[in-house]
């Protein structure tokens, strides 16, 4: 008699691989505003959404659909699908000392060369195989010279650590990063 319980309908679920640790990753600036995404459909339609809800010039995020419906043409140039970034600026969280508002996309490597005129980038502060040296030495240089993002502010948000071999971010704070995020005064 057999042990081993058999059930022949069980689907076979393998144990997942894992990534090396240390292997590339990219270190960018992780801009104090409002999450943002934009999406152009196959047909060159393009949407307005937040971090959680679509959204309208009716229903808006610190007037991101707005912005969006007015800078459709540009957009479409991104390509079709979903275009995530964060919507920043004048009004928004930390504001960085900016008169206006500005859209800076996330996927640094994607969009590092040539993207609309509408768009900006978050900075890639740090690029080569994971260390939390790295990660240490990138954000006491934030700390130390201020955002990369808005060159003079000084009270940058802190960073973002995107591991190549897991497909994986993680955010480290400048400040209070030991704190859960509601309890941070």
């Amino acid at each position: 008699m057999n042990d081993v319980a058999s059930n022949d309908n069980a689907p076979f679920v393998p144990f997942p691989k894992i990534p090396r640790l240390k292997r590339g990753c990219v270190i960018t600036e992780k801009i104090d505003g409002t999450n943002a995404q934009v999406v152009v459909g196959e047909d060159g339609s393009v949407r307005a959404g937040s971090r959680n809800r679509w959204i309208s010039p009716e229903d808006d995020n610190f007037g991101f659909a707005r912005w969006v419906a007015e800078h459709a043409d540009g957009l479409r140039e991104l390509g079709p699908g979903q275009h995530f970034g964060e919507w920043w600026g004048l009004g928004i969280q930390r504001g960085y000392g900016l008169h206006e508002r500005r859209f800076s996309l996330f996927n640094a490597g994607r969009w590092s060369g040539e993207r609309p005129a509408c768009c900006g980038v978050v900075p890639v502060l740090y690029a080569g195989d994971f260390t939390t040296d790295a990660v240490d030495d990138v954000v006491a240089m934030l700390r130390a010279n201020g955002s990369t993002a808005a060159p003079g502010f000084t009270k940058p948000e802190g960073v973002v650590v995107y591991l190549t071999a897991a497909r994986h971010t993680y955010k480290v704070m400048c400040d209070n990063d030991d704190v859960a995020k509601g309890e941070a005064a």
